[in-house]
């Protein structure tokens, strides 16, 4: 006799252990089933995010940049060190314990909501049943259920021109356990893993080149903040090419030689490390069955609909799987969304306020519309910007590189999209996010006081540079 569960969540990432715990929250007697396995091989919760991705990239991101600051800018400020040391070995150490920490975390909060987790793998078969397969060996189990969430996540895409090879050609992963710092470091990919996964290995020392196969750099980025970000990072020593496609890798001892073709030709670059960071692709391999009825879509992804069921009643889909941006943030509200919707709520996710982060330094974010995709729709805008610069706490905290930039509807003056790159961009984005919630208008932004001084004066500056009321900047003349 199989056991019952009503609700099933395959996959414990921020969409998975999420959706698990509001579920339980609210009643549902919850299992959740996840085979990630740490290197000593216990079990650990978090998916991709946690494990190997948003958190020990960011942990690793802070330690380069302190050791950078540290480096080059205290002397600014009267603090004299002399020669100054890093320590690879500790700093992955570091990355370690706060991984672990959060992971732990989970447990504790699986144990404390009522989350029964299940060690190993699980299939979605006909009929809303579940199979799963222990990770620690032993007869595999089917589970009835009468809710399934499938939230398996997403794997680094591989292309053929740069096969992985342990220690040399390595995704994502691999590039948040090196060693050493390399000292010279390819990129493929210029996207948001590609410019973080630089970023720390360059402020450590490696000479560092971003190969970026579009002939834009951050493509789907409001294109005024990219080339302003493009400017900065390169004054940072990222060498980024863009409009070059990498053709072939060759390793020859030490050496990885990697061909690519730009507007000149075809050319070579030699390399220590080569970090392959192109994207992401669902994961669903042996997680669905074919007789189980779920319709997928294009690139592996599963259909959904607006609130993320799948073509089986009964059957949800979140996070990486499913259309839209592959975010921690986004899946979780998704997660949070369907379990809710399990319970008879009219739960939704607004897609048109995801925000964007770069964790760069500074940061990059945006959350709406860009000016291109204005002009593309016909929207009628109309935008205000304003730099960093220009405000004063920005310039006490050495931090000055940037601006903010507000794109409104021309007609009705509500926010379509906020756009910054600067200091604590991935935090006073989501000031931009709660306005364009409520239906905020420019106007809105403007009138708001603003405590200072702080950075995220900038957002109300820009805000009112909309209509040419900026305080701190000249704004632009009128068109008659």
């Amino acid at each position: 006799m199989s056991t019952k569960y009503d609700v099933i969540v395959i996959g414990a990432g921020p969409a998975g252990y999420v959706a698990a715990i509001k579920a339980a929250q609210l009643g549902f007697k919850t299992a959740c089933i996840e085979k990630w396995t740490k290197k000593d091989g216990r079990p650990s919760l978090g998916g991709t995010c946690l494990n190997v991705g948003c958190i020990p990239s960011k942990a690793l991101l802070e330690s380069s940049f302190k050791f950078e600051e540290t480096q080059h800018e205290l002397a600014a400020h009267g603090i004299d060190l002399g020669e100054v040391k890093f320590d690879v070995s500790k700093m992955m150490k570091r990355k370690d314990d706060v991984v672990e920490q959060l992971t732990g975390g989970i447990t504790g909060l699986f144990k404390h909501n009522g989350v029964t987790h299940l060690f190993g793998k699980g299939k979605l078969l006909k009929g809303k049943q579940v199979e799963f397969a222990p990770q620690e060996g032993g007869e595999t189990q089917i589970f009835d259920a009468d809710h399934v969430i499938l939230a398996t996540g997403s794997v680094p895409v591989e292309i053929p021109p740069a096969p992985l090879t342990e220690g040399m050609i390595v995704d994502s992963t691999g590039a948040l356990e090196f060693d050493s710092v390399p000292k010279r470091l390819g990129v493929i990919g210029g996207g948001v893993i590609g410019l973080e996964l630089g970023s720390v290995w360059n402020r450590l020392g490696a000479e560092v080149v971003v190969f970026e196969a579009m002939d834009k750099f951050l493509a789907m980025a409001d294109q005024q903040i990219a080339k302003e970000s493009a400017k900065i990072f390169k004054k940072q020593g990222l060498d980024i090419r863009v409009n070059a496609l990498v053709s072939g890798t060759e390793i020859k001892g030490d050496e990885i030689h990697v061909t690519f073709k730009d507007e000149d030709g075809e050319k070579t670059e030699v390399f220590d490390k080569l970090i392959v960071a192109v994207g992401r692709r669902p994961y669903t391999e042996g997680c669905i069955a074919e007789d189980a009825g779920v319709q997928m879509a294009d690139r592996g992804f599963v259909h959904v609909n607006d609130v993320c069921e799948t073509s089986v009643p009964g059957v949800y889909a979140v996070g990486d799987l499913v259309r839209g941006p592959m975010l921690a943030h986004k899946g979780s509200e998704e997660g949070v969304m369907v379990a809710e919707r399990i319970a008879g709520k009219p739960a939704q996710v607004n897609y048109e306020t995801v925000p964007s982060v770069i964790y760069t330094h500074p940061e990059v974010s945006w959350v709406g519309k860009t000016e291109e995709e204005c002009k593309q729709d016909g929207t009628p805008y109309k935008t205000g910007a304003f730099p960093f610069a220009a405000n004063g706490r920005a310039l006490a905290s050495g931090e000055s590189a940037g601006s903010v930039k507000v794109i409104a509807h021309g007609e009705t003056d509500r926010v379509l999209g906020v756009h910054i790159v600067g200091p604590s961009s991935g935090d006073m984005i989501a000031q931009a996010v709660i306005a364009m919630e409520f239906g905020s208008s420019a106007e809105d932004l403007g009138t708001i006081m603003f405590a200072h001084p702080t950075v995220s004066e900038a957002l109300h500056e820009a805000a009112l540079a909309v209509d040419g009321h900026a305080l701190h900047i000249a704004n632009r003349k009128k068109r008659a």
